[in-house]
């Protein structure tokens, strides 16, 4: 099991197909990325690299350096280029001796880095078109060896990078992808980062099905919205800041038809219900659907579908209705279990950390070894409940649960509430120390009418719809809430704030 393994079918079945380009004809082929990546197989091998990383937004050499270190054997390893100088370095550090593919600006990161050699993207495809030697195929079938290194996005200590051998990765596309499922004129827009997960599963997902990949770069929902028309987009994912604005973007010119796009996914933080009871209502004949996952899982754990979504945004009935804030259920090639404090599961509808088993799950980091259980669960640190249909409802990590007279809060649920306000546009819930309840509630809100705030008004809402003891204790308005580059909120950058000035 290896990913050279979808590209060598990919080629072998539809090699004349564009994978990476325009509906005009121009870019790379099924064909051209296979020669490619075996060209760039040769050229890694040679500088007697130990990995192959990546520091550079998504393009063409992003694609042809993954499959290539397959080839090669090679852990491919994608970089966040918008952390730092320094904490590029220090990632760097961990994984020399490396050939490390980025562009001419990033390259003085690491221009003197003993054990890093630079190569432009730019050479890497000038290389693999015009020169090198496509060796015979030859990578090593072994589903252990490692396949990609992701270095997580902590907001303590030194991040982790997590291990995804090849037999994660396969197994996650061969048990959700169908081999040449995609009509010869469908075109998926990736525009996540290439260091995070959805990325990569969104490259290997569009190979495997032998649909056309268009690379956005830099997320802007105007940029977005432009290339899905003119491209004539047919699926896309997105993170639900994204989806937010790409919602307030279509709501502010009613000329704007989307016809072309079929499916949407999004993931990667909670999704408000108004937004995308908003985006059911703009893009009626897209199908929606919700993929909670972990890079510790090789993406995907659960999905709630477009039926699903239709389902519940038609419900009159709540607690159908509320489903639209569920991850679905889990995919039929996993196990999910909710459990307590101690590992024993809990009961339908009870809270607790989720848990998941199946063969897509690394639980691994480097140098730390697997953290799964004997018989093979890996405790995820998100908290949720399964409700008596069998939806998962993720409430966030446990470490951001709030704990107010010694009753564990959920903030997701909180700010679930405040979102529906009609002047609420964006909300986080965070507990903050004190000596009488040990935690209080602080919410943090971004007005759509910063004029007309009034924290005694949301307050009242707030009562109407949660218990009293769930309640904000303090309401403050502020212009912009934190968020990493990958959508999900940054909590405990909020909490750390609230500390200092409180």
């Amino acid at each position: 099991m290896n990913l050279m393994m979808l590209l060598e079918m990919a080629s072998s079945a539809f090699g004349d197909r564009v994978a990476f380009g325009s509906k005009d004809g121009s870019g790379i082929t099924y064909q051209d990325l296979y020669e490619k990546a075996g060209k760039a197989s040769q050229h890694f091998t040679e500088a007697n690299a130990d990995h192959v990383s990546f520091l550079g937004e998504s393009n063409l050499a992003l694609p042809i350096s993954l499959f290539g270190s397959s080839w090669a054997g090679l852990p491919f390893v994608p970089l966040n280029y918008r952390l730092a100088g320094e904490e590029v370095q220090a990632l760097a550090d961990r994984i020399t001796p490396t050939v490390t593919v980025t562009n001419k600006e990033l390259s003085n990161i690491l221009q003197d880095k003993e054990g890093v050699s630079l190569m432009t993207g730019k050479q890497l495809i000038d290389y693999t078109t015009e020169g090198g030697v496509i060796p015979e195929p030859s990578w090593n079938m072994d589903p252990d060896e490692i396949a990609i290194l992701l270095f997580t996005s902590g907001t303590t200590g030194a991040p982790k990078a997590a291990v995804l051998r090849q037999t994660h990765l396969v197994s996650y596309i061969l048990g959700s992808v169908e081999f040449m499922g995609a009509a010869d004129n469908e075109a998926s827009l990736v525009s996540v980062p290439p260091y995070h997960v959805a990325g990569i599963a969104a490259m290997c997902s569009s190979v495997y099905s032998g649909r056309r990949i268009v690379q956005l770069p830099t997320f802007d929902p105007e940029d977005w919205v432009n290339l899905v028309i003119n491209e004539e987009i047919t699926h896309a994912m997105v993170v639900p800041t994204m989806l937010a604005r790409i919602v307030e973007y279509l709501d502010n010119d009613s000329s704007i038809k989307i016809t072309s796009l079929r499916a949407l996914s999004y993931g990667g933080g909670k999704m408000p219900r108004p937004v995308i009871e908003r985006a059911l209502t703009l893009l009626p004949d897209t199908n929606f659907v919700n993929a909670y996952g972990l890079t510790e899982t090789s993406s995907t754990i659960s999905v709630l579908g477009p039926e699903d979504h239709r389902e519940a945004f038609r419900s009159p009935d709540e607690s159908i209705r509320q489903r639209l804030s569920s991850a679905g259920k889990p995919l039929p090639n996993l196990e999910v279990s909710i459990r307590n404090d101690e590992g024993v599961e809990v009961s339908v509808g009870e809270s607790g950390e989720i848990w998941v088993r199946g063969e897509q799950v690394s639980g691994e980091y480097l140098g730390q070894g697997k953290k799964l259980t004997d018989d093979g669960w890996f405790p995820t640190n998100d908290g949720g409940s399964i409700d008596d249909g069998g939806y998962l409802f993720v409430e966030g990590r446990i470490d951001d649960i709030i704990i107010r007279g010694g009753e564990n809060i959920s903030p997701g649920e909180i700010e679930e509430v405040l979102l529906n306000h009609p002047n609420i546009r964006d909300a986080a819930a965070v507990g903050v120390p004190d000596e009488e309840w040990g935690e209080v509630i602080i919410a943090v809100v971004v007005s759509r009418d910063t004029e007309s705030f009034s924290e005694s008004v949301i307050k009242d809402f707030t009562k109407e719809h949660l218990r009293s003891s769930r309640t904000p204790d303090k309401i403050i308005q502020v212009d912009e809430l934190p968020y990493n580059e990958t959508g999900k909120l940054l909590r405990r950058v909020i909490k750390a704030e609230l500390v200092k000035e409180l």
